[in-house]
This record gives structure tokens, sequence and C-alpha cells, in this order.
């Protein structure tokens, strides 16, 4: 049984054979796995919510977009490392793929160091200037810094993924977080149910879960010797091949920061709102991650099949993978999001005693359901572009309609919708803007990919 499941999902050269099937034997594991990975912050929501109360779900939901920001040079890093492996593992370079994998370690240690140097000191004055409301922020504050000082399991298992995905295996990442998701929840319930610490507990249960995950993809990559090559040589720094990662991976890391910098500016205006509409976009946004879950996958799973497919010279094979790719993404965002509609109510009463609550956010989400299926077509057709190369495109796109779009908007209609009734304006419309900005996100993207100036951008 394990052998078919690792001849059908196992390391996977996309080069070669049906386009279509390869793309999806490559997202299956992956979806899997951001299935397991979106359970992290899932259940630290649940636990909190049915053990602690509404306002510990508020805190750890206002604590999530300013460590996303935090996060970026992880992004970046991994990005661009996915995308040499890739490039290189299509032209079978082991030369230059070593050096790579070698170079990505030795940087993200040295992020990591500057991270929770820059997290540690500004977490509390940022918080203050989001004006979290003062019955949540030192929640806020504990949960933000245990997640910044156990930041190295986080940073190696996303780096170490991205590169294990360049080089065609997403089954080996999808087992070792399978198994951190286990440790993760045991952990959650033990050290809230159980120990009652509160929501420092699910923090400090994430950490330690996450570390696991990175051990075991360090151990499956310093096996596969037949690929690549792992030793104190190709540890050392390499300038060139850093500053290739980086220049690939800066844009990616741009665009994240731009969209959590919008997050943490949007978190403002929902914190004015109060104590229920926080927790109510806590809710949403929980539910959000499993609903893009799709999308960000097909969007992985098109950059390592562009990048393989580019680093073999195959172009016409990359636009016939795009096709197939994109609908095949557009059809399963269409299915999970009328499953989430349907059963909404249902999935916001797992968070929250509260059926007010829960009825707020199910109603909230209908809102935001045509937005998933643009970003399937977004994130599939970005991740062609990256693939190739082409990392700053994307990043301009998301520039353009996160802030010139999302958070302008967000502004505007909530002031234009004020009455004596409504002071703050409609909370309706932040989640107005967010559809908004997706659909035209869609729009922008399509006409990109098909100028086709990302052909030109290969190594």
């Amino acid at each position: 049984m394990m052998e078919k499941v690792t001849r059908l999902f196992g390391q996977v050269d996309m080069t070669e054979g049906t386009p279509w099937k390869k793309i999806v034997a490559f997202t299956v594991p992956m979806l899997i796995g951001n299935v397991a990975q979106q359970l992290y912050n899932t259940v630290d929501s649940i636990v909190v919510g049915k053990y602690v109360g509404d306002n510990a779900l508020a805190a750890v939901g206002s604590a999530s977009p300013i460590f996303n920001l935090l996060l970026v040079l992880f992004v970046g890093i991994s990005m661009g490392a996915g995308i040499m492996v890739s490039q290189y593992f299509g032209s079978r370079d082991r030369e230059n793929l070593s050096k790579t994998i070698g170079s990505s370690i030795t940087l993200t240690a040295a992020a990591c160091v500057i991270l929770m140097i820059i997290g540690t000191v500004s977490i509390r004055p940022l918080l203050v200037l989001l004006k979290t409301p003062d019955s949540i922020i030192d929640w806020c504050t504990s949960y933000l810094l245990i997640l910044l000082w156990g930041v190295v399991g986080l940073a190696y298992y996303n780096i170490l993924c991205g590169i294990l995905r360049g080089l065609g295996d997403s089954l080996s990442a999808l087992v070792y977080l399978l198994v951190a998701t286990v440790l993760n929840i045991g952990l959650d319930i033990w050290f809230v149910a159980g120990l009652s610490m509160g929501v420092a507990g699910v923090a400090l249960a994430t950490v330690i879960a996450q570390l696991v995950s990175a051990v075991l993809c360090l151990i499956k990559l310093r096996k596969m010797t037949d690929l690549f090559d792992m030793n104190a040589q190709y540890l050392r720094p390499d300038s060139k091949n850093i500053l290739t990662v980086i220049r690939l991976g800066l844009p990616s890391g741009l665009t994240q920061a731009i969209f959590s910098l919008a997050m943490v500016v949007v978190q403002s205006l929902t914190n004015s709102f109060g104590e229920m509409i926080i927790a109510a976009n806590v809710i949403i946004m929980r539910v959000d991650g499993f609903a893009m879950m799709p999308n960000f996958s097909f969007g992985t799973a098109m950059t390592t099949y562009a990048g393989q497919n580019v680093g073999a010279k195959q172009y016409d094979r990359v636009k016939q993978g795009a096709r197939q790719g994109t609908l095949i993404a557009v059809c399963t965002s269409a299915a999970i999001t009328g499953l989430i509609l349907l059963f909404g109510p249902y999935l916001m009463g797992i968070f929250t005693n509260t059926l007010e609550l829960a009825q707020l956010s199910a109603n909230m989400m209908k809102i935001l359901a045509a937005g998933y299926i643009a970003m399937a077509v977004t994130q599939s057709l970005s991740g062609v572009m990256r693939g190739a190369g082409d990392t700053v495109t994307p990043m301009w796109i998301s520039l353009m309609t996160t802030v010139a779009v999302r958070v302008p908007l967000a502004y505007g209609l909530v002031y234009l919708t004020r009455t004596p009734e409504l002071p703050q304006g409609r909370y309706e419309s932040l989640w107005i803007s967010l559809l908004s900005a997706w659909v035209l996100g869609a729009l922008i993207t399509f006409g990109f990919y098909r100028l086709g100036r990302w052909k030109k951008k290969a190594l």
C-alpha cells in the first residue's frame, strides 16, 4: 500500500508525462499538508475560544497579522530557494543545486537572529499603535513573544519544505507535517485545558510542533545524496547564490509584507468595531485559511512545474500545464466554497459558544465567496510567472490591489456608511473591500500572464 502511495505522490519529475496528472500528483500531498498546517492556527483558536473565552479568541486573531508581517524574511528565502532548486533540478545542475540549498540554510539562520531581535522590541509598541483593546493586549503580547522566541522551527520548516518541493517531493513534507499536527493538537489540549496556560499554552504547543517538523525535513534532505551534496563546504555562504535567492525571493517577501501590512492596517480599523467584530474576523480568517488552501497549493505546484520545465527549456509544456492547472484549481475552489457556504453556520459554531457570533461570521463569509474562485486564477498564474523567475510582476499586482484598492476602499466605505445609528460605519465594508481586491487581482494577473514577459526571466 505504501509503495503505491509513494509511486503516485512521491518525488515528481514534471518535465515529462501528462501535465495535469503531474500537477495533481504534486498538489494532493501539499493540499493535505496545507490542511494540516492550517490546523495549527485553527486548533489554537478552537481551544482558546472554548476553554478561555471570546476575548482570548480575539487576542490570538489580532496577533496573527503582526506575526505574519514579521515572517516576510522567511517567505522571501523560501520562494527564492524553491525557484532556484526547481530550475537547477530541471537542468540537472548538481553543483549549483548543492550551493543553493546550503546557502539557503545558512541565510535562514541569520534571518532568525534578526527577527528575534527586531520582533522582541517592537511587538508591544506595535500593538499599542494598532489600538488593540486593553482587554486583550497582554494576551496578544505573550502569544507573539513565545512564537518569536521559537521561530527557528517555523523558519526552517518552511525553508526546507520549499527545497523539498523544488525537488518535486511534496509527500515527505506532508508526512512530517501530519506528525507535527497531531503533536500540536495534543499539546494544545494538554497545555490549555489540562494545565490552564491560556493563550501562552497554544503558542508554546505550536513552537514545539513546528520544531519537530523542521528536524524531520532536515533528516530527509540529508538522505537525498543522489541529487545534491550537503556538507560544510556548501553550508558556507556563497555570495552569488545568496544574492540570487534574495533577488528572486525579495519580491515575494515584499508581496507578503505588503499583504501583512495591509492586514495590520485593516486590523486597526477592525479593532475600532470592538471585541465582537474582532472575534468574528478571527473566525472568518480561520475558515478562509481552509478555503484558500487549494489556491495556495495549486499556486505552489505551478511554481515548481514552471520552474522545472523552464529549466528544461520546455516553454510549450509550461503553457499547457498552466491552462490545465488553472482550470483544475478553479473547479476545486468552487466546490470547496460551495461546501463552506452550505455548512457555514455549523463551521463557525466550532469556534465559539456564542450563537450571535457564529451567525455574524457566517453572514460575512457569504460576501467573500466569489473571491475564492478569483484567487484560484491569481495564485495559479502567479505561480507560473514565479516559477519562470518573474517574481516582480506578482509583487506589483499585489501592491496595487492591496495598497491602492483594498485599504483605501475599506476605510472609504466605513466612512461613507457612517450614520447616527452606526457612528463607526458598517463593518461589512471590511469584507467588501477584500472581495473587490481579489477580483481585480485575478483580472490583472490574467492580463500579464497573456503578455508572456515571464518567459524571459529564467536563470
